[in-house]
């Protein structure tokens, strides 16, 4: 009979335990995380911007300065080969032999992984470092929120170390929310990029969402205090001159289906190629992950010799980069344009498969390169034309509507409010197409 009543007593008491959203928001327990969520901005949004300026003056220095003392009058053309090789070794000895992953694999995409144990911080911090200063096209996004959640874990273990599993993911969402609380031009975005990739919705989203504001606002502030100090910049996104926009038309409404279909098949195809390289790096990975490394060197020195441009259109994330594509556009010719969708995008494919760092800067350069290539046809404003393929390739690549086309809208300000209706449709075809060729195969098997 004991056996037969003890399922009954365990499994009461435990429903009973679990708070309702509105009892943990009106509980002391959360107003202490709140505030503590408040106090950790403070610290992981100085270790974020050090970061950033960190590996951002690193780059500039052996892609600029390096050369020059080397004796070059200028960068050649194969200068970026070997720093990549040799990024590539850093990163796979570092995965290798270092706790952990050294952050979660950028060709899976972003995903829920649940707080980052404070022992794996190390892997993170040198494969990132060597990935975003060495050139290689991934961005800073990715690593920052792993190292934000890392710092934030790390921070409340210290403080207690019996801490309750919610403890730590709120207040690892926290840090990773002021990790990247202005990278992406705004607090929203990130906001709403921790939010879909969370995958948290319903009455539990205020509940884990409002430690991760605060954060974030602090650490927005932070950054602009150090900024102020320093001198450094505040490495956001931003386009300083932007072409403005006039009031969508009929044939940007239809310009802005033809962009989602092609940025989907785009999409999927840098994809499907990066999984496919990711498992056969993996099995051989201090030998393969350089050789990836060198493949990607020679993508840039065949679109330097091609186009006579610099090898900074095809290398590092397109962050920097992006501003001046759009603003440069009549520069631009259109075979150049397609060779920055082909050559950065295969390099961006390569990337993915090997190394650690963010998908979110490379789509959106490619997607703008793409828009603005088509934006030589008729009915298709250039600015139009970019927005679209920024939010059409970002959400192919990241499956995140919502994110893809708010940070569409905060980095082109006015123009993105204006465009906003032209890269929702944009965005919801890309989104629906990528989802069509990501289930063909295993439709095809069932029917």
């Amino acid at each position: 009979m004991e056996h037969e009543g003890q399922p009954a007593e365990q499994t009461a008491p435990s429903t009973e335990a679990t708070p309702s959203p509105l009892e943990l928001l009106q509980s002391r327990s959360y107003l202490v995380l709140l505030a503590f969520g408040a106090i950790i901005g403070v610290p992981v949004a100085v270790a974020a911007y050090f970061f950033l300026e960190g590996f951002t003056r690193l780059q500039h220095y052996v892609f600029g300065t390096l050369p020059g003392n080397l004796g070059f009058e200028s960068q050649p053309a194969w200068w970026p080969i070997p720093l990549l090789a040799l990024s590539g070794l850093v990163v796979a000895l570092t995965i290798r032999y270092l706790p952990g992953t050294a952050g979660h694999k950028p060709a899976e995409g972003f995903k829920s992984s649940g707080p980052v144990k404070p022992i794996e911080l190390p892997g993170i911090i040198i494969a990132s470092f060597a990935t975003l200063s060495l050139g290689v096209v991934l961005g800073p996004e990715a690593p920052l929120i792993a190292i934000g959640s890392g710092l934030g874990v790390l921070a409340i273990r210290l403080v207690k170390r019996d801490a309750p599993d919610r403890a730590s993911v709120v207040i690892g969402a926290a840090g990773s929310f002021a990790a990247i609380s202005t990278l992406l031009g705004s607090p929203l975005p990130a906001a709403f990029l921790m939010m879909e990739v969370a995958g948290v919705g319903g009455a539990m989203l205020g509940v884990v969402l409002a430690p991760g504001l605060l954060a974030a606002g602090i650490g927005s502030l932070i950054f602009i205090g150090l900024d102020s100090l320093t001198g450094f910049g505040t490495f956001s996104l931003a386009v300083p001159n932007i072409p403005p926009a006039g009031s969508p038309r009929v044939a940007e409404f239809l310009w802005a289906i033809v962009i989602g279909v092609a940025a989907a098949i785009l999409g999927a195809g840098i994809k499907r190629l990066a999984l496919l390289l990711q498992p056969i790096v993996e099995r051989r990975m201090v030998l393969l992950t350089p050789l990836v490394g060198i493949a990607i060197g020679v993508i840039v020195l065949i679109f330097v010799e091609v186009t006579g441009r610099s090898s900074a259109e095809v290398l590092f994330s397109g962050q920097d980069q992006l501003p001046g594509l759009i603003e440069g556009a009549a520069g631009w010719t259109v075979g150049a344009l397609l060779m920055i969708v082909l050559c950065k995008g295969l390099a961006y494919s390569f990337s993915l498969s090997s190394f650690r760092g963010g998908p979110i800067f490379p789509s959106m350069f490619i997607g703008a390169a793409g828009g603005i290539a088509l934006s030589h046809l008729p009915g298709l404003p250039m600015i139009a034309g970019a927005a679209m393929g920024i939010g059409a390739t970002m959400v192919a690549m990241l499956g995140l509507p919502l994110t893809s086309v708010l940070i569409v809208s905060v980095f082109l300000e006015a123009d993105g409010l204006t465009l906003m209706p032209l890269v929702i449709v944009a965005v919801v075809v890309s989104y629906v197409v990528s989802a069509r060729l990501r289930t063909a195969p295993g439709s095809a098997a069932h029917s």
